[in-house]
């Protein structure tokens, strides 16, 4: 290890740098059309805080992103404050839940596998997050061929 002094501040620089290999497989990548993120939450700074991640996140790794807001939900409920009694003491509960949907498209296997894992990584508490994958596929083989070519004609049969 070489010390490097830099601005009152010393970082450690090794010597030897070993680059990490880079593997590769002759399977094909699969890829995703649309990639829906639903993003649940009862506190709107932290909502919002987390969009902000996620849509710097995707900038930094070059993916198109859409984000938007559904209506929120609220859910009310009213209890009595007794048990037994007194019907005219009630309390009312209430809770919102906020969400936020992000959506990328056109995105390859590896490059929304990376992207996932990171942002699920740094989920904050509170925040739910429901992921929708829409795969690309390649058409099989037997709906390739149009149907009538595959059906035998019938003879017709005239009468006369």
């Amino acid at each position: 290890m070489k010390w490097v002094p830099l601005s009152n501040l010393h970082v450690d620089v090794p010597k030897d740098v070993t680059r990490p290999t880079i593997t590769t497989s002759d399977e094909p990548d699969t890829l995703y059309k649309r990639l829906s993120i639903l993003v649940k939450a009862h506190d709107r700074a932290v909502l919002d805080s987390y969009e902000y991640f996620a849509v710097l996140a995707a900038k930094e790794l070059g993916i198109s992103i859409k984000v938007h807001e559904p209506p929120r939900k609220i859910e009310r409920f009213t209890l009595l404050k007794s048990v037994h009694i007194f019907k005219k003491h009630r309390v009312q509960y209430e809770m919102r839940t906020l969400y936020r949907c992000l959506e990328l498209k056109h995105l390859t296997g590896s490059t929304a596998s990376v992207y996932l894992e990171y942002i699920q990584r740094n989920l904050p508490e509170g925040v739910a997050m429901e992921v929708t994958k829409t795969q690309i596929q390649q058409l099989p083989e037997h709906i390739k061929e149009p149907m009538w070519e595959t059906v035998p004609e019938e003879k017709k049969e005239s009468k006369s």
